[in-house]
Formats: C-alpha cells, sequence, structure tokens
C-alpha cells in the first residue's frame, strides 16, 4: 500500500505480530497479505497448535478451518469466537450450520478483525487526523457425506480497508475428510484461500493472498484419555525461509537447522479428555516460537492451552496462546444448541 500517510511506529509494530505471527508465509518468505485469514477461527483451533484441519467433534465452527468438517449433528448450532488483542484492536468469528431435509450440510461464517482507531501523520510529522481499519471475510460452506469420506467447499467474500484504502477478493476452500469406520482416526486435508483479487489498495500494492494446503491427523487410542493431532501446513512453501535466513535480529535463531525446517510446518496438539462434558487442551507450534522469540529468551512462546467445559445448553472453551515474552492472547468460543431452546409440542 502507497501513500502520502505516515503512522505512528509502536501500533504498526503490534499489529504486524498480530497478523505475521501465524502461519506467515512469513516475514521471511512469501510475503503474502491478508494473513488474517490464517488466524484460529476458533478456541479449539487455538489450542492445538494454531492450525487443524482434521478435528471432527461436532465443534460448529471448525468448518472454517476445513469445509469438509461441517458436521450435521450440528444442524441448527450457533458459535461465537472472541480474541481480544493489544490496544484496542479485537478478532471475533460467527457460524452457524444447518442439516436441510437433503443431502449434505450448510455452513455460514463470519470473521471479523477490528484495528480500532489510530492517529495519522503527513511527511513533515503533522497530525492529519485519526482513522480504523479492519477487515471480514464471509463465508457459506457445503459438506456431503460418501461412505467414510466427506468432502467440503466453502466459498467466501473478503475485504481489507485502512485509511481510505480498500482491497476486495473471492476466495475458495476445498477440503476432504476421511473418519475411519471402526477406529478413532480421523484425516483431514484442505487447500486453503484459492482465491482472486477483485480490488487492490492501490495499482501498486502488489497483494497476494495466502494460499496454502494443510494436511492433518487427529487419533485416540483405544484405551487412553487423550486424543493426539498432527497439522501440517504452509506446503506451499516448501522451497521458502520461513526463519530470518541471516540469523541476526530478534527472534532469529542462529542456525536454520534440518529440525527448524520440519518442525517449521507442523501444529501439534493434545486434548485430555477427563470427562465428557470437561476436557483440557494443549497445543505447540514451532514456528511461533522460532520467530517471535526474543534472542535466547523464547517466554513460551509457541505454546498454547485451553479446556472445554459444556455447562447445560452452553459449551465454552477457552484458550490462551503464547506469543512472545511480552505474554499472549486469549480466545472464548460459546457454543449453543438452538434445539434445545424449541419446546417439543
Amino acid at each position: 500500500m502507497t501513500g502520502n500517510r505516515y503512522y505512528s511506529g509502536h501500533l504498526w509494530l503490534w499489529m504486524l505480530m498480530v497478523l505475521v505471527w501465524h502461519h506467515s508465509e512469513a516475514q521471511f518468505g512469501g510475503r503474502k497479505s491478508f494473513q488474517f485469514l490464517n488466524l484460529p477461527a476458533t478456541a479449539r483451533a487455538a489450542a492445538l497448535g494454531g492450525v487443524n484441519v482434521s478435528g471432527w467433534d461436532q465443534d460448529v465452527q471448525m468448518f472454517l478451518s476445513n469445509p469438509a468438517l461441517l458436521d450435521s449433528l450440528t444442524d441448527n448450532h450457533v458459535g461465537l469466537t472472541y480474541q481480544s488483542l493489544v490496544a484496542d484492536i479485537g478478532y471475533g468469528s460467527l457460524s452457524y450450520v444447518r442439516k436441510p431435509n437433503t443431502p449434505g450440510t450448510w455452513g455460514v461464517g463470519v470473521r471479523y478483525l477490528n484495528y480500532g482507531d489510530f492517529q495519522g501523520y503527513d511527511p513533515t510529522g503533522a497530525p492529519t487526523g485519526s482513522f480504523t481499519g479492519s477487515e471480514f471475510n464471509a463465508t457459506l460452506g457445503y459438506a456431503r457425506v460418501l461412505g467414510p469420506i466427506q468432502l467440503g467447499a466453502s466459498l467466501s467474500i473478503m475485504h481489507s480497508g485502512i485509511a481510505g484504502f480498500n482491497a476486495t477478493g473471492l476466495l475458495l476452500d476445498i477440503g476432504g475428510i476421511f473418519k475411519h469406520p471402526e477406529q478413532d482416526l480421523v484425516v483431514g486435508l484442505v487447500f486453503k484461500n484459492i482465491g482472486v483479487l477483485l480490488a487492490d489498495f492501490t495499482e501498486s500494492s502488489g497483494s497476494e493472498i495466502p494460499f496454502d494446503v494443510q494436511l492433518g491427523v487427529t487419533f485416540k487410542p483405544k484405551y487412553m484419555p487423550f486424543r493426539f493431532t498432527l497439522t501440517g501446513y504452509n506446503f506451499g512453501l516448501l522451497n521458502e525461509t520461513l526463519f530470518n535466513p541471516t540469523g541476526t535480529g530478534e527472534g532469529a535463531p542462529e542456525e536454520v537447522t534440518g529440525f527448524d525446517k520440519v518442525m517449521g510446518h507442523l501444529a501439534i496438539g493434545t486434548e485430555i479428555l477427563i470427562h465428557r462434558n470437561f476436557n483440557v487442551r494443549l497445543g505447540y507450534n514451532h514456528l511461533v516460537r522460532q520467530q517471535l522469540r526474543l534472542a535466547e529468551t523464547s517466554g513460551g512462546a509457541g505454546i498454547s492451552f485451553g479446556f472445554l467445559m459444556r455447562i447445560r445448553k452452553f459449551e465454552l472453551a477457552y484458550t490462551r496462546s503464547i506469543y512472545h515474552t511480552g505474554g499472549g492472547y486469549d480466545y472464548f468460543t460459546l457454543v449453543t444448541d438452538l434445539n434445545s431452546f424449541i419446546k417439543k409440542r
């Protein structure tokens, strides 16, 4: 984006941290735009390392991660996620699933990122007044079961605007799920953000949509109260450097090892199934840890944890994701079955 406005640096630093930490086709790699599309849409995905495409557990919002995760058992369910970030920045998502009397399940969802208010300056440093910025993505998804395989697709429109500059795009996600008929095993694959820009910020912006391929597996051993998840992502950047190639500056490892290169494409998660109405979640994202650590101090960057609690008609999930030594951010997801509020005659 170009223009004659200059912005207060510390606020831009926070914004970039939010948008680039996760899946950054990274600040040292592909330099894609619209990274808000890759923020976790639900507390569950955030807790399991920030990326999940195989978490089939009647979670109404998971179809925003993989459209094939639309589940007919969540018919007439609605879910809301909110994440409070630094300053006035807030991120949220809303989802609704409907199973009509026809084959397949439909879902609609909206994700919204509000940057709050900023102070603008001209090239001389004189204030030009305040301005705002925001991004949103509205999605319509559909999935259908074909034996042990479920296929899904979602079409969405995104919009990004800040200080009078706007960009709009049309996106398509295509996903699939294999659910083992006998074991508690789910494999998910999704091609995310296949899209085209309908309008860019300026003629010279050259913005790029962050296309990605993600593959994941979720497995629960038969006699263990654990569910394990492993998700590979950033497969569209296998030939690009996800870490600082110079090995200098804050957050840069002294040497990018083969271990770093492999782990930079993996998100790891575990769910401890304490009770059918309560579980604990843990996750780790190596790319986040390496990119946002400060010198030799990680401060727990890349680690996430949370819980799920079901109380009567509501399901509440909470996640704490640690991004850097300065702390982390909190996700809250609330889900309810609207059918439970309808009196049967």
